[in-house]
């Protein structure tokens, strides 16, 4: 019975639209695309945000799309760290709501490319061994 249940799960990594890190990535991203309206920033700190908020959904949205692309758990990574020292790169770091959301969510996000790209590894070798 337990077998089974591993298999099924393995299956459920495979499929498309079912992975819950990258889901993650894409609401982390929104709430840092959105977070600009409910902190306060300048017009270089709120297109900094928004951004790498997009492009943090975008690429969760893809790798929920193609559950077997690894490279994309890697884009989060980087992403992510990318959000995380934006404050002291893009100096908004005495902007307290803006910097801390940087702060956290960059970190999340790190956190989920991390732990989706074993995930993502598997799913690959299973999709390119079904070839």
């Amino acid at each position: 019975m337990e077998v089974i249940r591993m298999s099924e799960h393995r299956d459920t990594m495979v499929r498309p639209w079912v992975r819950p890190h990258d889901w993650a990535e894409v609401v982390l991203g929104v709430l840092a695309a959105l977070s600009p309206l409910v902190v306060a920033t300048d017009m270089a700190t709120a297109w900094t945000l928004v951004v790498l908020g997009v492009l943090i959904a975008v690429d969760g949205l893809v790798s929920l799309a193609m559950p077997g692309m690894v490279y994309g758990e890697g884009i989060q990574i980087v992403l992510g760290a990318l959000l995380f020292i934006a404050p002291w790169v893009m100096g908004y770091s005495a902007m307290t709501g803006a910097s801390w959301t940087s702060w956290v969510i960059g970190v999340l996000t790190v956190i989920a490319g991390a732990a989706a790209f074993p995930v993502a590894s598997t799913a690959h070798n299973r999709m390119a061994g079904s070839h």
